[in-house]
């Protein structure tokens, strides 16, 4: 029936698809919303929604998580089907991966066995056309009753056709085709005719919505298969004992036929239905070629040089970062310093003193010492974004994944570790790609380990001060080294005692190479740069202010500063204050650190977030005068430090307890604070322990 279009409305329609199918920049080309498109298994975990505008009909778009089935096993699964079964779409985008066309309609038949208006794009036409094919469009939307689509994601080719076909769809102009429809052979057929008509007769007379919009056939079939959101929802029902009895002895009759579980052979029926239609409707156009993809895997992916090549590849990114961010970082330090001295030269002399240090010392200083170094971070986040888009981040994954087995855990899991070099809490959201939660909860309690974009700021201050330029990227270098080496044996101990089990089959999809546009790079650059820098004027400088106050009050007393240098006055009144007051306090327990109560001071406010350690030692070592710049800091590290403690507050930094927003959404995660606390402890007594060890060896040595 068609609607009615006199007046303006408002439709809902759900882009679904396979993880790596272009789902997303379809999203994105549709509504012209910015979201994060990732060359990897798992990037969309929770529903994004945008809208757009035909005529007198707004659409609302909504970008379900990527699933490869409609099953209630995986978190992304679940949220996919209970937004089809629950707010019921007008119509479901299928965006397939034309290159992967068998797998991807496996998902297309559950579409086809839920009765959804489906729409089935096929993206990257371009990749299938190269590689020697073409899809009979006609043929497909035959065997789904479906208009179909070709598209190119990437160049943002066919999105006005499938405007068009939505609204047409949702519209009700769409021709229908004869449905064929879906065959489980004549078993499972016969049961369930059989449990469809004993729901219809009994449970659809219930007044829950669920039985009133889902088929008696696809309820019967998912009971087969032992769906536990299924057998959630007639538990409630009058008929749930008398139900759950017979499906239980029709599966256990079907696992005698067949002799496997029913679900198995349900699965294995409708990949032979995607197989049947794949192989009508994929036609060549040429004789096939050796996929470049395959031939460079070759190289990359290399049981001897696959890891060397990694190796170099991470080594290449710090030398740039360090080699080409030095010049903006440049800029920015000499515009922190005119602006220092624009205030100071400009300030009524006498007036409002302690207003004059809190803008001097407190926000510049604090907030600029974090800020200074926003080009090297946003050439960090350029070489992570070119290896995801590439699809090289999926690769690193499968390289790592020998070394993975080693202490208990597979490839997959190496992915939120990469991740965590960017920042540890969608680090710890991307662990939802792992189907075990014993790996979900090793890998998550490992993550912060990795040396993610807080940290970097650190390293970027002490690196300069105690190591020679041609030995920076090789000491930055080494910190992530070291975090990935701890994290491995870290990883082993937990799967040999906490969470000791089998580790799951490790199966990883490496997606084909792919040339990234500059408009992703750009984007995807930008969107963690400014999250950074976001960071920078909310949160640390909140906690600057905090900490420059804490470092002037109490005032020392005026007969106590007499007769003392301007060098000794400052020294005496940080110390006398509450900052200098709790470093003095837990200075005892740093010492075998080799660390003092600034550095103490400085640790204390990094619990909030890590960067606050450098605007902190900003703040205690510029108090009274006009901010200098990093080098001005960087020397006064290098007069009252050695190297060898420069590298224990790195590595002190790099292991001991991660910020508040990590422990906040590892508990969300693991939905206990029992997990959040253990990693908050567990990694603050490794971090001492360990750099207690290093500083007296390296004391030692040195003596």
């Amino acid at each position: 029936m068609k609607t009615d279009n006199s007046a303006d409305q408002t439709i809902t329609i759900a882009l679904a698809g396979n993880p790596n199918s272009g789902k997303t920049t379809i999203f994105n080309n549709l509504t012209g919303s910015s979201q994060h498109v990732g060359n990897y298994p798992g990037v969309t975990v929770d529903t994004k929604e945008g809208f757009l505008k035909r005529s007198k009909t707004k659409i609302r778009v909504v970008d379900l998580p990527g699933t490869y089935s409609l099953t209630a096993y995986t978190l992304e699964e679940i949220v996919a089907r209970n937004f089809i079964l629950d707010e019921k779409p007008a119509a479901i985008v299928n965006v397939i991966d034309s290159t992967n066309l068998e797998r991807n309609l496996y998902l297309s038949v559950q579409f086809k066995e839920l009765g959804v208006p489906l729409i089935l794009v096929l993206n990257m036409t371009d990749e299938l056309r190269q590689r020697g094919f073409n899809i009979d469009t006609q043929q497909l939307s035959q065997s789904f009753n479906a208009p179909v689509v070709m598209t190119i994601g990437s160049k943002n080719e066919g999105t006005p056709e499938l405007i068009d076909k939505i609204i047409e769809v949702t519209q009700g102009n769409w021709q229908d085709y004869e449905t064929v429809p879906v065959h489980y052979g004549q078993e499972i057929d016969t049961e369930v005719e059989r449990i469809a008509e004993l729901i219809d007769t009994k449970i659809h007379h219930s007044q829950d919505l669920y039985f009133k919009t889902v088929s008696s056939k696809w309820l019967a079939l998912k009971l087969l298969e032992n769906d536990s959101d299924a057998r959630n929802k007639i538990a409630d029902t009058k008929l749930a004992n008398e139900l759950q009895n017979i499906i239980s002895s029709r599966r256990n009759h079907l696992e005698n036929v067949f002799g496997d579980d029913p679900e198995i052979v349900i699965a294995e029926q409708r990949y032979g239905h995607a197989t049947g239609i794949s192989r009508a409707v994929l036609k060549h156009t040429m004789q096939m070629r050796v996929n470049l993809s395959d031939k460079i895997d070759k190289i990359l992916t290399n049981r001897v040089l696959g890891l060397p090549i990694f190796a170099i590849l991470m080594y290449f990114t710090f030398w740039l970062v360090f080699t080409i961010g030095e010049i903006p970082m440049g800029w920015i330090e000499t515009g922190q310093i005119w602006l220092a001295d624009t205030v100071a030269s400009n300030w009524p002399g006498g007036n409002l003193t302690l207003l004059r240090s809190l803008i001097l010392d407190g926000i510049i200083g604090g907030v600029g010492g974090v800020i200074i170094f926003l080009p090297n971070i946003m050439l960090l986040f350029l070489a992570i974004a070119l290896l995801e888009d590439t699809g090289y981040m999926a690769r690193a994954a499968f390289i790592m994944d020998r070394l993975m087995k080693w202490v208990g855990l597979h490839g997959k899991s190496f992915i939120p570790m990469l991740m965590g070099f960017g920042c540890s809490v969608p680090a710890i959201m991307g662990t939802r790609v792992l189907d075990n939660r014993r790996d979900r909860l090793t890998t998550m309690l490992i993550l912060p380990l990795m040396s993610c974009g807080a940290r970097f700021p650190i390293y970027m201050l002490i690196i300069p001060a105690f190591f020679a330029r041609d030995k920076a990227a090789l000491v930055m270098y080494s910190m992530y080294i070291i975090g990935i080496i701890i994290a491995v044996i870290a990883a082993k101990v937990l799967r040999s005692t906490v969470f000791r089990g089998k580790p799951s089959p490790f199966v990883m999809e490496l997606p084909p190479y792919r040339i990234p546009t500059p408009r992703a790079i750009f984007l995807h650059m930008w969107q963690r740069s400014w999250l950074y820098l976001k960071k920078a004027g909310t949160v640390i400088l909140g906690i600057s202010i905090i900490l420059w106050a804490l470092s002037v009050w109490p005032a020392a007393p005026l007969e106590k500063l007499e007769g003392l240098t301007k060098t000794q006055t400052e020294q005496f009144s940080i110390e006398y204050s509450a900052v200098g007051r709790i470093g003095r306090f837990i200075e005892p327990a740093l010492k075998p650190m080799g660390f003092d109560w600034r550095i103490g001071t400085a640790l204390v406010g990094a619990l909030a977030a890590k960067e606050v350690f450098v605007s902190q030692m900003g703040i205690v070592y510029s108090l009274g005068e006009t901010d200098e710049g990093s080098q001005a800091l960087q020397n006064k590290l290098r007069k009252d430090y050695s190297a060898l403690t420069g590298f224990c507050v790195m590595l002190f930094c790099l292991i001991s307890a991660p910020c508040v927003a990590t422990m906040a959404i590892t508990r969300r995660e693991s939905g206990s604070w029992k997990w959040a606390l253990a990693q908050f402890g567990g990694l603050t007594a490794l971090a001492y322990i360990l750099t207690t060890i290093v500083y007296q060896v390296g004391s030692l040595i040195q003596g």
